[in-house]
């Protein structure tokens, strides 16, 4: 089991950036899929970005492809996303997401979540 808390979320005009960070705690974290997801009211979860154990693979949805980078530092127990030229459609709360899944973006194969941060872009 992985625990796992997001921080950096807050209010930014569109066009600007942020970096959210996932810190994690238990021994399962340098083997575990991690991933981002988001949610906006009345919406469902939605996949953002997601990396395999080791780092070598990431993926992203294509609506953030080309704005937003995953990373991770298993030595640091941290996983990154790194959000630029935001727009106003990315406002959610972010949730950090640890396990083992087929499929990164699949949420229904996650087994950790965080509690989520807000990321708002203001027009």
């Amino acid at each position: 089991q992985v625990q796992l808390v997001e921080s950096g979320g807050g209010l930014v005009q569109a066009g600007g950036s942020l970096r959210l960070s996932c810190a994690a705690s238990g021994r399962a974290f340098s083997i575990s899929d991690m991933a981002w997801f988001r949610q906006a009211p009345g919406t469902d979860r939605q996949f953002v970005a997601g990396i395999r154990w080791s780092g070598g693979r990431t993926d992203y949805a294509d609506s953030v492809k080309g704005r937003f980078t995953i990373s991770r530092d298993n030595a640091k127990n941290t996983v990154y996303l790194q959000m630029n030229s935001l727009k106003p459609e990315d406002t959610a709360v972010y949730y950090c997401a640890a396990g083992t899944p087929y499929a990164l973006m699949l949420p229904n194969q996650y087994n950790d979540w965080g509690q989520g941060t807000q990321v708002t872009v203001s027009s």
